[in-house]
């Protein structure tokens, strides 16, 4: 949850510069000469932008979100994107109810073109955060000496490799844009000098980023930050370059793990909930969400079904979609004893708040539209079954129907808990979505171990895969692993990183994004990168379309 402070910095910095999403339009900002920023606010509104963009493009158009709207953000379009192309989250059709031409549809079966919805406005909230930093790099560029000028273009620079990041990870080949403005159309350039552009800019901005670890940079680039990213870079590198780091990626792990303050929580379940901020202990880079203020947050508005409201103290006026939720496969991996992170989804017959069990006045018919006996009332108790079977027919829409059972048919994520001070209006919640945490931290110094990186020591304990893992175990409360595997390690990252975004990341990376899952079998290997869109080829003649789309 978005602290005041922060949250004057956003609103500050989305009045002082707007976005663009095409990549020869500049970028216009109020700031001149003669109004310069001065002090540490007028810094940090204009650093600012670039953080409001990463939340939601439209985050501060009230008309627009009223209105149904959500913006371009990275808890909706960039989440949807990278998730619902895996096994991990999907939205069937209910009836026809959610099918919205395909959009979902496509990311499961693997089946997208460069128009669909998602593949354009990702490319568009990624590239129009590269020219908002751009535009605040160079404003401050030219702005006389203060002592805040040397870390706010540090964090624009790391802001602008974190966006160029995603854009790399999405789209492949993609143009390097580092000025402003734009005074010729970018060209494609090859993924892994767009690797060596991140990694450049990320080490010479890490000297002037803050090191603190408080609510002054909670939700802000630190130099902790620009460790997990290049961590993050570098474990995947043999993809992204065809060059394995391992050994850099275990470097990268170390030097947060022997100089920064971090800490696995105790409670799992507190570092995704609607009060989580500055004080959860292993949270590296978060993007604070605010109901009102902020939004961007959109799990419960997406999964919950409306029998459910009471039971986590929902206002009356908020109306869930009932539309996401996850295959069988994938909950599946939720079946280790005693595991905490069993309790982040909801599955089999409902009890309310006080244990009672859930129960609902209805009828047969509405209950199970295939019911052929008289339409005659009933007590249900409300369940929520794993299994996903298609209605007859619906196959091409993924269509499970929209009786009760089939509203209620996958299991339901409420990992970033429900919000009992959501918005009502824009269905917006409070829950703050972290980026980088210590926990991933660990896994993928796990995981580069397994693939050949040594072990090493950190304040004095050998940190091999197993003791890592184990260290997440512990928190989770379940058996700890000896001999961990790779496949294993998978397995883990799928346990204890659901729906953080990086599914799809790690399968690619596992050689497993091919595979066949839920009601997808397509096995195309040039669905690793998604099409750059059409409309930005039409745009731009030196963009390269992606090999495999037209």
């Amino acid at each position: 949850m978005v602290r005041n402070t922060f949250l004057y910095i956003l609103f500050a910095a989305v009045l002082a510069m707007a976005g663009c999403t095409k990549l020869d339009v500049n970028v216009e900002s109020k700031y001149t000469p003669s109004n310069y920023p001065t002090n540490a606010a007028s810094y940090a509104a204009v650093v600012g932008a670039a953080y409001s963009q990463l939340a939601n493009t439209r985050s501060g158009d009230a008309t627009y979100l009223m209105n149904g709207g959500t913006g371009f953000s990275y808890g909706v379009d960039y989440w949807m994107i990278q998730e619902l192309s895996t096994d991990e989250a999907i939205i069937p059709a209910r009836d026809g109810n959610w099918d919205d031409g395909g959009k979902y549809r496509f990311l499961h079966l693997h089946t997208w073109s460069s128009s669909l919805p998602f593949v354009i406005s990702n490319w568009q909230w990624g590239f129009g955060g590269i020219n908002i930093a751009n535009n605040a790099i160079n404003l401050l560029n030219a702005a006389p000496a203060n002592i805040n000028k040397a870390r706010a273009i540090a964090e624009l620079k790391t802001m602008r490799s974190l966006f160029s990041f995603f854009m790399m990870d999405l789209y492949g080949n993609i143009p390097v844009i580092d000025t402003f403005p734009v005074t010729a159309l970018p060209a494609t350039v090859q993924r892994k000098e767009v690797f060596a552009a991140i990694e450049k800019t990320l080490k010479a901005a890490i000297p002037d980023l803050p090191a603190n670890v408080d609510g002054t940079t909670y939700g802000k680039a630190t130099k902790w930050m620009a460790f997990a990213l290049l961590e993050k870079m570098y474990l995947n590198a043999q993809y992204y370059t065809g060059t394995p780091r391992y050994t850099d990626a275990v470097a990268m792990a170390d030097s947060i793990l022997m100089n920064a303050p971090y800490t696995l929580d105790a409670d799992y379940s507190s570092i995704f909930k609607p009060d989580n901020g500055p004080q959860i202990q292993e949270t590296i880079f978060a993007i604070p969400y605010d109901a009102n203020l902020i939004p961007g947050c959109h799990f419960t508005r997406f999964g919950l079904h409306p029998f459910l409201k009471a039971k986590f103290d929902l206002p009356e006026a908020f109306g869930p979609s009932v539309a996401l939720s996850t295959i069988p496969d994938f909950y599946a991996y939720f079946n280790l004893p005693g595991d905490v992170r069993n309790n982040t989804w909801l599955a089999g017959k409902q009890t309310n708040k006080d244990g009672t069990p859930m129960i609902v006045q209805t009828t047969t018919k509405t209950l199970d539209a295939s019911s052929t006996g008289p339409d005659v009332p009933i007590t249900w108790n409300v369940t929520i079954t794993p299994e996903l079977p298609l209605k007859k027919g619906g196959e091409g829409k993924l269509d499970v129907g929209n009786d009760l059972l089939a509203q209620l048919k996958g299991a339901r994520s409420i990992k970033f808990y429900p919000d009992k001070n959501i918005n009502t209006a824009t269905r917006f919640q409070n829950n703050d979505i972290p980026v980088f945490r210590l926990a991933d931290v660990l896994l993928m110094k796990a995981e580069a171990i397994l693939r050949g990186a040594a072990p090493t020591v950190v304040k004095g304990e050998l940190q091999t895969a197993d003791v890592l893992v184990n260290k997440i175990r512990s928190r989770a409360k379940t058996t700890p692993v000896a001999g961990i595997t790779l496949d294993e390690l998978l397995n883990e990252r799928a346990r204890e990183m659901a729906w953080e975004g990086w599914r799809r990341n790690d399968l690619i990376r596992f050689g497993k994004f091919e595979g066949k899952w839920g009601f997808k079998d397509n096995a195309e290997t040039f669905r690793q990168l998604f099409p750059v869109p059409a409309i930005e080829l039409s745009l731009n003649p030196k963009l390269v379309q992606n090999p495999g789309y037209n």
